[in-house]
Order: C-alpha cells, then sequence, then structure tokens
C-alpha cells in the first residue's frame, strides 16, 4: 500500500507564495497541492506521463490559476501524482503508482486529479488544485469524501494548463469543507448569489444510472423539498450522451497529442493505451454528428436551466472500485460515471459534487448542477444538504 506522501511527485523545499502574505486575504494561510499539469515557475509539467515529462523544459511562468491562488494568500507546498496526460478516471497510474484513498484504503482515488485529491483527504493540504474535462475532479471528490468544484467552462484561465480536449477542459478545486470551498468559489466568481428561491430536478433519467444501493442512500437521505423528477436528456438518452462524449472528447484528444503520441509511442499503462488507440480511429463525421448532439443538448439545458434551478444527482454510479478490480470490470463502471458526468461536461455547466455518506463503508457524493455561472450558488445551496 503506497504511503500518502505519494500523492506528491514533489514537495517543495519552501512553499511558494506571494509575498507579502496579508492576513485579511481570502486564502491566506491555506495550503494547495498543485496537480502535475499546471505550470509551476522553474518545474517542468510532466501531466502524469515520463516520455511527456522528458521533453518538457521548466516553465518559464505559473498557470494563470496558480498566480490567482497566491495573490490571494494561498501557498504551493507541492504538485500532484495524475492519471497519464489526465486520460483515465481512476487514478491507476502504472508508471508512477497509485495515491492512497485514505477513506477507503483498499479502493481507488479516483483521477485524474488523484494526487491532488489524495492530498486532501489525507490532510497534507487545506485545498487540491485539479482539472475536469470528463470528471476528473467530481469522481475523485466523491470517492474521497471531499468537495469537488468542476468550474463553469471558460470561468477559470486555463494558461499554463496542459490541455487535454479543450471544449471540455476546466480548473477544479478540492477541499474537506463547504466554507473554505465557497472562499475558493468566490475568488472566481465576482457575482452575488442569492440562495432563497432554488427549484430543485431530480431527473429520472440521471437517477437510473447509479448502482441500487447507492441510488436508494442518496435518495433516503434528501432534505424533504419538492423535487421535479421527470427526465432531462434529449432522445437516445444516457447512451447518446455517452457515445457523443467519447466521440467529440477522443477526437479533440487526438487533434492535441496524436502527433506526438505517434512520434514518440510512450509506453502507457493499461487503459490509457486502448483509449488513444479509440482515438485515433475517431473520423471527422463521427466528430461532427456529436457536435450536433452536443449543441442540441445545450440548447436543451439553456431552455430547460433557467437562473434558480439546480440538478441534483448521485455524483458517481456508487463507491470506489477495489484496487483490485480487473481493468475489464472498471470499463462498465466507467462508462456509468461518463454518462452522470457528461451532462454538465457537454453544456460547459458548474458542478459541485458534496459528501453524502457511505455505502459499503466507502464514501459517495451527491452533485449539484447549475446553469453556466451558477457556481456560487452550487456552493451556497449546498449547506441545504449537509447531512453528514
Amino acid at each position: 500500500m503506497p504511503d500518502i506522501s505519494d500523492a506528491f511527485i514533489q514537495r517543495f523545499d519552501h512553499t511558494l507564495q506571494a509575498s507579502p502574505v496579508i492576513n485579511d486575504q481570502p486564502l491566506s494561510g491555506l495550503s494547495v497541492a498543485a496537480k502535475d499539469n499546471f505550470d509551476i515557475r522553474g518545474l517542468i509539467t510532466g501531466a502524469g506521463n515520463p516520455e511527456f515529462a522528458e521533453e518538457q523544459k521548466p516553465a518559464a511562468a505559473n498557470a494563470g490559476v496558480v498566480d490567482t491562488l497566491l495573490k490571494n494568500g494561498a501557498s504551493i507546498i507541492g504538485k500532484t501524482h495524475m492519471d497519464e496526460l489526465a486520460y483515465s478516471l481512476m487514478g491507476l497510474n502504472a508508471r508512477y503508482g497509485v495515491p492512497l484513498n485514505t477513506a477507503a484504503p483498499s479502493r481507488v482515488p479516483g483521477g485524474s486529479s488523484s494526487g491532488s485529491a489524495s492530498a486532501v483527504a489525507a490532510d497534507l493540504a487545506d485545498i487540491g488544485l485539479g482539472t475536469d474535462t470528463g470528471g476528473s475532479v467530481r469522481l475523485p471528490a466523491s470517492f474521497c469524501g471531499l468537495y469537488g468544484w468542476r468550474s463553469t467552462h471558460g470561468l477559470i484561465s486555463s494558461e499554463g494548463m496542459v490541455p487535454l480536449a479543450a471544449s471540455y477542459d476546466v480548473s477544479g478545486f478540492f477541499t474537506r469543507d463547504r466554507n473554505l470551498m465557497e472562499r475558493i468559489i468566490s475568488v472566481f466568481c465576482q457575482t452575488s448569489a442569492d440562495a432563497t428561491d432554488i427549484r430543485y430536478w431530480a431527473p429520472e433519467d440521471l437517477w437510473a444510472l447509479p448502482m441500487d444501493e447507492t441510488r436508494e442512500h442518496i435518495r433516503s437521505a434528501l432534505p424533504d423539498f419538492d423535487y421535479r423528477l421527470d427526465t432531462i436528456l434529449p432522445d437516445g438518452g444516457a447512451e447518446a450522451s455517452l457515445s457523443a462524449f467519447r466521440l467529440h472528447q477522443g477526437y479533440e484528444i487526438w487533434q492535441h497529442f496524436g502527433e506526438w503520441i505517434t512520434k514518440r509511442q510512450p509506453a502507457f499503462g493499461p487503459g490509457i493505451k486502448e483509449r488513444f488507440a479509440m482515438a485515433s480511429k475517431i473520423t471527422e463525421a463521427e466528430f461532427k454528428d456529436a457536435s450536433a448532439y452536443r449543441e442540441r443538448l445545450r440548447a436543451r439545458l439553456d431552455a430547460l436551466l433557467p437562473e434558480g434551478t439546480i440538478l441534483l444527482y448521485p455524483t458517481a454510479p456508487g463507491p470506489a472500485p477495489l484496487l483490485t478490480t480487473p481493468q475489464s470490470e472498471l470499463e462498465p463502471y466507467r462508462n456509468r460515471a461518463l454518462s452522470l458526468m457528461s451532462v454538465a461536461g457537454h453544456a460547459g455547466l458548474p458542478q459541485l459534487s458534496i459528501p453524502f455518506g457511505t455505502v459499503d463503508g466507502a464514501p459517495v457524493g451527491l452533485s449539484l448542477v447549475g446553469r453556466p455561472g451558477s457556481d456560487l450558488l452550487l456552493i451556497k445551496a449546498a449547506a441545504s444538504f449537509q447531512s453528514f
């Protein structure tokens, strides 16, 4: 079993912080563990893959989001492990090892922001900085019993971040408590949020995706609100959403990494290798069909999600899979998870995963999703769901 310090690929000899630190800054005195796809001045950005790291020069400047954290009083204490090039969800990096999920040590931590989640769950850092394309903050948050925020697409600068699929990629954060997450979100969201008149929608088609025990556990613990329950996905349901996500994301990924992979032939671990091979075969016609579906879904959600409406559904299909789960059994779980998380990804919506008890002794999460720009509303609304 890996030590909890294995969440870090590099600890700094001294913390990286703004100077001077002003005590009334919103993040003053708080430590940040940063995923290794963000530039930190003077360090290699390795993106979880040794061949990629070998070809990089030390970063000339900090990523935009890192500078924002520093300017608001936080300190960066280390860079963290991640799945190779961020193209996975389980946190199983065959090249660098698996960070420990201290909330459920026999289970995976989730990825691709595995190390950042692991560091926060183990109390090695106050804040975990990650990225989320298909669920890489939301899933580890659910698995490790954390608050996990996927920001509205475009809200936070992507400068100095290694992209995966740019039209889905966002920065995201992990914390152990709601109040700190609200402070972080408030740094990036300057608008106010009125949480007094919220309408909640728990779509039947999304609630059908989790495993029975997880679904019933979360449903039974929900506050007694007046929930809208009808379906939200367009024709084709979750299967169409997942298919479009795989094709659209995969096509973008290959446009970015394909030439380098073809030339370098990196020794990817299980699952990663197969995923890139699949992405390499996606045609432009398939991409256009996926884009058309995505536009239909975005238009539907824009019409159905007015200000003040929040979607509620389980973050993940269930608790984290065991570390011993074969790759063949992980794929069906991954498909269910991507089906749940593709909704916010397709439409660029903010999503907040909050801890919501345990199933089989391991954490599970509840997600709140709103229209673009409603990030602050989600964290304020989360106060009504703090049963655990």
